[in-house]
């Protein structure tokens, strides 16, 4: 029986790096980012990527090889991933993609009709608007898409709404195969869950340890930087504590809060996930190696 590819997905600080670094090592697996951000070189400890002790423990894919200046989308990491994740199968491996970023998780597993590349321009405009005129001028163009998106998500509103403006139609469009049901089977994968105030505890300890660890340092060197980058959270609250708008402790509060506010976010995507099997994120390392072993992993005869 071939290997099949895991997904082990979860909200941010859940434990998904720890959880994929145990099961490729026992399983001689190869792991795959689908963070939209660990994808940047410069922005290690901000994206909670792994280090480069934990890296040299197995190969490491789509981590860090970015230039902070280029653009990333879920179409453009569809297109890389899926013949690495080829690659690794036909090397008799178990890929194990991890991440929390759902469309990036969702254009990899359901496909995606192709999406215009980047223009450059109109992100450059879109960058001058306020969240809430994007939100509103896609409302205008494409009902639908805004109805789907997070009226605060600034990265993915700008991206849906230059769609629409490259192409004269619909990101909306772009997503039909989103519910075809037989693209699941075959599907499998994993979402840690904690009990919220769990999950807020552990937010708010990995936020102080990046703020102490370098978070602020990296967020200085990228001076001059746009784009894509800029949307990952803490750049816009840390470059604020920089201009002396807040104090430290003040910084770290704030972001804290819209990592927990994007949790829940990610929380909510994943429920909508039927394929995923929930895994307890409290449950002790070798119990979650366990459960997984016995859905059927690494050659995923069973589910």
């Amino acid at each position: 029986m071939n290997p099949t590819p895991l997904y082990l997905c979860g909200p941010t600080a859940s434990g998904k790096t720890g959880l994929a670094l145990a099961l490729a090592k026992r399983w001689g697996g190869e792991i795959v980012n689908a963070d939209a951000f660990q994808v940047y070189r410069g922005l290690e400890v901000l994206s909670a990527a792994p280090t480069e002790e934990e890296k040299g423990i197995c190969p490491h894919h789509l981590f860090g090889f970015l230039d902070p200046l280029e653009s990333m989308d879920a179409a453009k990491y569809e297109a890389l991933a899926k013949p690495l994740i080829s690659g690794i199968l036909s090397r008799g491996k178990c890929p194990i993609i991890v991440g929390g970023s759902g469309l990036y998780l969702k254009f990899l597993t359901h496909g995606v009709a192709a999406a215009p590349p980047a223009d450059e321009k109109i992100r450059a405009e879109l960058d001058q608007w306020a969240v809430d005129q994007i939100y509103h001028r896609l409302k205008e163009l494409d009902p639908e898409e805004a109805a789907r998106q997070n009226s605060e998500n600034r990265r993915h509103l700008s991206r849906a709404l230059e769609i629409c403006l490259i192409t004269g139609g619909k990101a909306s469009d772009l997503r039909r195969n989103f519910a075809d049901p037989t693209i699941l089977e075959g599907l499998k994968g994993v979402v840690l869950s904690w009990p919220r105030d769990v999950l807020a505890e552990r937010i708010a300890l990995r936020t102080k340890q990046m703020m102490e660890g370098g978070a602020v340092e990296e967020v200085a060197g990228l001076s001059g930087v746009t784009g894509t980058i800029r949307q990952a959270i803490g750049v816009r609250e840390i470059e604020a504590f920089l201009r002396g708008e807040m104090t430290r402790d003040e910084c770290e509060e704030r972001i804290t809060i819209s990592t927990r506010q994007y949790a829940k976010r990610q929380r909510n995507w994943f429920r909508r996930e039927s394929w995923l099997r929930p895994l307890e994120g409290s449950l002790a390392l070798e119990e979650q190696i366990g459960e997984v072993t016995r859905w059927g992993w690494p050659r995923g005869d069973r589910w």
